[in-house]
């Protein structure tokens, strides 16, 4: 959990907690109407009974916030939990008839305590952002050092290549004719010594690059 999140995460979670846990107090009138609203706009919570819906809507709110307050589970996942969830209040608030004046977006009297669940999808939303902007943004970072250091052992494996090469050749020339020989074995010698090197350190390197995309 980013220090800036924990505000956010820890005043709503706490919030829904508590909703959560009223729900499971609540007595029969209360179960129905709760179950009257939700199934005139979402069908499919029709086929469950009042007390059946109410238990159902406690323990999600009740995980929802636990997820928000406990600070292992990422804001990327608990955001957009939230937002999902507030999206689902927020249709409950648009759809039920009384809620919206004539256009169906400012609320009534009736509509005001439904309304403002809006701020719900705001802060999911928020969440879910930030975290995924971050992610990328360090993938990026990532993928450039990785690429930076491909790039420097192969400039490396290149010039210390060119560096044996001209060592090599310089010998050749300075041991005179009688140690030509030698000069040439050791100038190749040299030369394939540092490429194998040289190419171990840029597998080295790519290899690095592929764990970091790959943690990613």
């Amino acid at each position: 959990m980013h220090p800036t999140h924990v505000p956010l995460r820890v005043l709503t979670g706490a919030y829904i907690l508590n909703s959560g846990i009223n729900k499971l107090k609540t007595g029969t009138e209360e179960q129905e109407q709760m179950h009257g609203w939700a199934s005139g706009v979402y069908p499919i919570f029709k086929d469950l009974k009042p007390g059946e819906f109410t238990k159902l809507l406690a323990y999600s709110e009740i995980g929802l916030g636990a997820a928000l307050l406990i600070p292992k589970v990422p804001s990327a996942v608990a955001g957009a939990g939230l937002a999902g969830f507030g999206a689902a209040l927020t249709g409950l608030y648009l759809n039920t008839p009384g809620m919206t004046q004539d256009d169906g977006i400012r609320p009534t009297a009736e509509g005001t305590g439904l309304a403002k669940d809006v701020w719900l999808v705001g802060a999911g939303l928020t969440l879910a952002m930030q975290s995924f902007l971050s992610g990328t943004k360090s993938a990026a970072k990532n993928v450039v050092g990785g690429v930076t250091g491909a790039a420097g052992a192969v400039a490396g494996g290149v010039t210390g290549a060119a560096s044996s090469v001209g060592h090599g050749i310089t010998d050749v020339f300075s041991s005179g004719s009688t140690k030509s020989k030698s000069g040439v074995s050791g100038l190749i010698g040299s030369a394939m010594s540092t490429a194998h090197d040289k190419r171990e350190d840029l597998a080295d390197a790519l290899a690095d690059l592929a764990d970091s995309l790959v943690r990613r």
